[in-house]
C-alpha cells in the first residue's frame, strides 16, 4: 500500500463559521490536524481546501494545500478533487480522510485506519469507533453510532450499519468517528453514486457505500477524539491545548 492522507475543509462550517483558522493556543485549527497528519509518517499530507485563507494558512506552517471548487457538496469529492490534482497518475492506492476539525488527533488512530486496509483484503473502506463513555450518548443524534460485527481480536469490526437511532442492550454501543481510510477505486466509486436513501434518511453519508455493496471495517480506538463542532467545543479545545502545551 501507499497512503496519502488528505484533509477536507473550508470556511462556511454552519455552526463555527471560519473553523478551519480558529486560533487554539496560537495554532490554527487546521495547522494542528496537519501536524498530527504528518505525525503519522505513512504517507505525504495535504489539505483540500475551499477558500484561499486556508491555502494560505498551510503554506504558512510549511504545509501543502490545494484549492479546491467551494461549491463542491462534501468532504469526499474535495478529497477526490485534491488527490487528481496532486496525484493524476495513480502511484497512491490508499487514501486517508481525516476531518479538519479533529485537532489533537492521535497518530496511532491514522496508523490503525491505514492498518485496517492491509489487514482485510476483503475492507474497501476503514473507519474508526470507540466504546461509548456514557449511556447518555446512545440516545444522542449527534452522535452516529456502528452496528457491526466484532472480530475475534476485539480490535476490529464488521459494519453492519450506521445509525443516529437509539441502541438498547447491555453490550456497550459503539461509536463512530470520521476518520476514513479508502482504497483508491472505492473511493471514486464512492463518490461517482448519488446520495443513496438510507444515507439521505439518516444524514449519514457512509450508508451510500453499503449500499453499494462495499465493505466497511472499523478499528477500536481507546479514546474519543475531541471534535469542534460548534463554540463549546473550541473553547474545550482551547482548554485541553492549554493543559497539554
Amino acid at each position: 500500500m501507499k497512503p496519502i492522507i488528505l484533509i477536507p475543509a473550508r470556511m462556511a462550517a454552519t455552526r463555527l463559521p471560519g473553523k478551519p483558522l480558529a486560533d487554539i493556543n496560537g495554532i490554527p485549527m487546521i495547522v494542528r490536524v496537519l501536524r498530527q497528519a504528518q505525525a503519522a509518517s505513512i504517507g505525504p499530507v495535504a489539505v483540500a481546501a475551499g477558500d484561499i485563507e486556508i491555502v494560505e494558512a498551510v503554506r504558512a506552517a510549511g504545509g501543502l494545500a490545494v484549492l479546491t471548487d467551494p461549491d463542491l457538496p462534501s468532504g469526499s469529492d474535495r478529497i477526490v478533487a485534491a488527490l487528481n490534482e496532486i496525484d493524476p497518475a495513480g502511484e497512491h492506492d490508499v487514501v486517508i480522510n481525516l476531518q479538519g476539525d479533529i485537532p489533537f488527533l492521535a497518530p496511532s488512530v491514522v496508523e490503525a485506519t491505514a492498518r485496517l486496509l492491509a489487514d482485510q483484503p476483503s475492507c474497501d473502506i476503514s473507519t474508526v469507533m470507540v466504546a461509548e463513555a456514557d449511556r447518555a450518548e446512545r440516545s444522542n443524534p449527534d452522535i452516529p453510532k456502528v452496528v457491526a460485527s466484532m472480530a475475534p481480536d476485539g480490535r476490529s469490526a464488521r459494519a453492519l450499519y450506521f445509525t443516529r437511532s437509539v441502541l438498547y442492550g447491555d453490550a456497550p454501543v459503539w461509536l463512530h468517528h470520521g476518520v476514513y481510510g479508502y482504497r483508491r477505486e472505492a473511493l471514486l466509486r464512492f463518490t461517482a453514486a448519488e446520495p443513496s436513501p438510507l444515507e439521505l434518511r439518516e444524514r449519514l453519508e457512509q450508508l451510500r457505500a453499503l449500499e453499494l455493496g462495499m465493505s466497511i471495517w472499523a478499528a477500536v480506538i481507546d479514546e474519543a477524539p475531541i471534535s469542534v463542532d460548534n463554540p463549546a467545543d473550541l473553547e474545550r479545545a482551547r482548554a485541553h491545548a492549554r493543559k497539554t502545551s
